[in-house]
C-alpha cells in the first residue's frame, strides 16, 4: 500500500535532514541570513513523523496525509518550515487519490502537481530560485516521465536528479545567492528529503548519512556539493525588520477574512504566510512589532504556541559559524583568542581585530566553563588567550584554563569590551602566550571604563546618595558614580567627571541595542563640545541593557 511506503520512508528520510540541517542552515541567504532554514525543516518534518507513528496498523492514505497535513501545519517552524508543510500537504493530498495499491508514475506526476498547487497558493509573492522553483521543476518532470510511460522507479530517479539540477540552477535565478557563492537552502534540503526518501524506499536509505559519499563525478550532485562549501557573508545587510513571528491561529468565525489579515500582516512586514483551513491556522511574517500582531489576531481568535526569533541575533551566529568551520579546516594556528561579548557590534569590532571565536555573553547571559572550553577547542589553535570582558565571567574562564588539557590556555582578564579592544590592539601573534598575556595584560590597566544603565532596584551610590529603580546610573570601575534621569546628561557627566579626575585622550563609546542612531548622533555632539580635545572613536556595540559603554584611555 502506498500509505505504508510513506509512513516506512517518512521517517528515514526526515532523519536525514535533521543530519544534514546545520548544513542547510550555513546556505540560509534568502530571504535573510539567520541560519536556521535546516534546522526548521528538521523540526517541521520531525512533527509529522510524529503524527503518522501514532496511526494504527494498516491506516489509509487519506487517515496518512490528514496526518502529514495536522503534523506539518502544527510543527511548521519559520519561513521554509511553513512552505515545507504545504508543499508535504498538497503531494498527500494528491497521493489519495490514488486508486492501485501502488502508486504509479501516473499518482507520482499528479501528487506533484498538487503540491505546486497548495505551497504555491500559501505563498503571496513567490520567488524564482527557492524551495517552489525545484518544486515546480519536479513536477514538471514527473509530467514528462508521466507521458513517457516511465515506471514509477523511473519516474522516482528522474525526480531525484531533477530536484538537484533544479538546486544547482537557483544561483542564476536568484541574484543574493550568486553574490554570496551558495545555492539555495530550502531548495537544497528539498532535495536531500526527496533523494533520502527515494533511497529508502528502493532500499537505499543507508547510502545517504554523508551527501559527499553519495556525489557522482560530473553531475548535478556534483556541482551542488561543491557550492555547499560556501564563502562567509559579512557584508550581508539582513531583512529591515528583525523578528521572524509565528504562531498557531484559531479563528472565532466561521466568516475570518483570510485575505484580510494577509493584508494586515503585509502593513505589519514581509515573508508573510497564512495557511491552513478555517478555524485552525500557522501564521508567519517577519517584523519590528511582533506584539501588535499578536494583539491584532487575538481580536479575531485564539493564538498560541508562539515564537519570536531575534534575526539579527541567528544571523550572527551563522555566520561565526561559517567562520569558524573555516578556520577548523585549515591548519592548527599556534595562538588564537577567544572573547565574551553581549551585542553583535561588540562581536564583529573583536573579530576585525583578531578574535577567532566569540562566545555570547553578558551580564544577563553568562557562559559557563564548558561554553568558554568549547569555544577554545574550536579556535583551532596550540595556544589560546581568552578575554572574559565581565568581570562575572573571568572565573569560569579561569576555570577553563585547567579543563584544557590538549591546548595551553591563558585568560587576560579584562572586565569590559573596550578593554577587551585594548588587548586585541597589543596583541602579538608572533609572540608567545606567557608574553601575549603580559602585554595586553598592562594594556587594559591603561583603560577606565564607564558604563550607563537603567536601575532595576532600589540601592545607593557610592557616596551614600538613593538610587531608585527606574534611575539612570553612570558606573565607573564597577562603582555608581552618577545617578540621574537622562541617559544622554549621565553619560556626559560621568566623561566630565572621569575627565577630572585623569585626563585621557581617547574615547571609544559604544551604543547599545536600546539607543538610536539619532539619539547617538545627538549624544556624540554633546560629548564634542563638551570634551573637544578628546579622540572620539564610535561604533554600534548593539549590547543590551546597558546603551552607552565606554572607555577613555
Amino acid at each position: 500500500m502506498i500509505a505504508n511506503s510513506i509512513r516506512a520512508c517518512f521517517p528515514a528520510a526526515a532523519q536525514v535532514v535533521a543530519d544534514k540541517a546545520d548544513e542547510i542552515n550555513k546556505l540560509n541567504v534568502f530571504p535573510v541570513p539567520d541560519g536556521d532554514t535546516g534546522t526548521n525543516m528538521s523540526l517541521t518534518l520531525g512533527t509529522v513523523v510524529k503524527e503518522i507513528q501514532s496511526l494504527p496498523e494498516g491506516a489509509s492514505m487519506a487517515a496518512v496525509a490528514k496526518a502529514i497535513t495536522h503534523g506539518s501545519l502544527m510543527g511548521a517552524r519559520g519561513n521554509s518550515g511553513v512552505i515545507t508543510s504545504q508543499i508535504l500537504r498538497g503531494i498527500a493530498e494528491g497521493l489519495v487519490g490514488a486508486k492501485g495499491p501502488d502508486a504509479t508514475a501516473a499518482d507520482i506526476a499528479a501528487a506533484l502537481r498538487t503540491g505546486v498547487k497548495v505551497a504555491f497558493k500559501a505563498v503571496r509573492k513567490p520567488v524564482e530560485g527557492t524551495i517552489l522553483t525545484v518544486l515546480k521543476d519536479v513536477s514538471a518532470r514527473a509530467d514528462q516521465m508521466e507521458k513517457a510511460k516511465a515506471t514509477p522507479a523511473e519516474a522516482l530517479d528522474a525526480i531525484v536528479t531533477e530536484a538537484y539540477e533544479s538546486v544547482a540552477r537557483t544561483p542564476d535565478l536568484l541574484p543574493v545567492l550568486k553574490e554570496n557563492g551558495v545555492v539555495d537552502s530550502g531548495a537544497y534540503g528539498l532535495a536531500v528529503f526527496i533523494e533520502a526518501f527515494v533511497n529508502a524506499f528502493e532500499g537505499k536509505s543507508g547510502e545517504l548519512t554523508d551527501f559527499k559519499t553519495t556525489v557522482e563525478a560530473g553531475g548535478a550532485k556534483a556541482h551542488v556539493a561543491d557550492v555547499v562549501d560556501i564563502e562567509i557573508n559579512d557584508d550581508w545587510e539582513g531583512s529591515e525588520y528583525r523578528y521572524c513571528t509565528e504562531f498557531l491561529f484559531r479563528a472565532d468565525s466561521p466568516q475570518f477574512d483570510e485575505e484580510a489579515c494577509l493584508k494586515f500582516f503585509t502593513t505589519m512586514g514581509d515573508c508573510e504566510l497564512l495557511v491552513g483551513t478555517n478555524p485552525d491556522y500557522k501564521c508567519h511574517v517577519h517584523t519590528n512589532r511582533p506584539d501588535r500582531v499578536l494583539r491584532h489576531m487575538l481580536h479575531h481568535g485564539q493564538v498560541y504556541n508562539v515564537f519570536v526569533h531575534n534575526m539579527d541575533i541567528e544571523a550572527q551566529e551563522r555566520t561565526e559559524s561559517i567562520r569558524e568551520d573555516k578556520a577548523s579546516d585549515g591548519p592548527q594556528k599556534e595562538l588564537g583568542f577567544v572573547a565574551v561579548a553581549a551585542g553583535s557590534g561588540e562581536a564583529d569590532i573583536l573579530t576585525s581585530l583578531g578574535v577567532d571565536v566569540i562566545v555570547s555573553g553578558g551580564q544577563t547571559m553568562n557562559p559557563s566553563t564548558a561554553d568558554i572550553v568549547d569555544a577554545v577547542h574550536r579556535a583551532h589553535a596550540r595556544a589560546v588567550i581568552v578575554l572574559p570582558d565581565n568581570g562575572n565571567i573571568r572565573m569560569a574562564a579561569e576555570a577553563a584554563v585547567s579543563a584544557c588539557d590538549d591546548v595551553r590556555v591563558g585568560v587576560v582578564p579584562t572586565k569590559t569590551v573596550p578593554q577587551g579592544f585594548a588587548a586585541m590592539f597589543a596583541a602579538d601573534v608572533e609572540a608567545s602566550l606567557e608574553d601575549n598575556i603580559e602585554a595586553m595584560g598592562e594594556a587594559i590597566k591603561e583603560v577606565r571604563d564607564g558604563e550607563v544603565t537603567t536601575a532595576v532596584r532600589d540601592s545607593s551610590a557610592v557616596d551614600g546618595s538613593p538610587i531608585h529603580v527606574g534611575d539612570v546610573m553612570g558606573i565607573e570601575g564597577g562603582a555608581i558614580q552618577v545617578v540621574g534621569s537622562d541617559v544622554q546628561q549621565v553619560t556626559l557627566d560621568l566623561i566630565n567627571r572621569m575627565q577630572d579626575d585623569e585626563e585621557g585622550d581617547t574615547l571609544t563609546i559604544l551604543a547599545g541595542a536600546d539607543m538610536g542612531d539619532e539619539a547617538f548622533s545627538v549624544l556624540l555632539v554633546a560629548i564634542e563640545q563638551a570634551q573637544p580635545d578628546l579622540e572620539i572613536d564610535s561604533h554600534r556595540g548593539e549590547q543590551p541593557l546597558y546603551p552607552v559603554v565606554f572607555s577613555i584611555e
